[in-house]
């Protein structure tokens, strides 16, 4: 049972860090490349929001995103028993 545990665990590990990967690289990539002529027709901070991002948005949403793992991942320890 244990074995089988560990495989629906990672399972669902690997799951979480895909969906996070992809918001971090349609932020990063999308943002400041791939979007940045449409974003920039925006402002923040007094900035083009395309440059914004390429420069300094896509930091802060990986540090949110480590933030947003580490409480998902407390969160399937404590569902599969191995927060001890």
């Amino acid at each position: 049972m244990e074995k089988n545990n560990s495989k629906v665990y990672w399972k669902e590990n690997i799951k979480y860090l895909f969906i996070l990967l992809t918001v971090w690289f349609l932020v990063s990539f999308g943002g400041g490349i791939l979007f940045k002529d449409f974003l920039n027709e925006f402002k923040f901070g007094g900035f083009k929001l395309g440059f914004w991002f390429a420069q300094q948005g896509s930091m802060y949403v990986f540090v949110i995103l480590i933030f947003i793992y580490v409480k998902l991942m407390n969160k399937l320890d404590k569902k599969y028993g191995y927060d001890k």
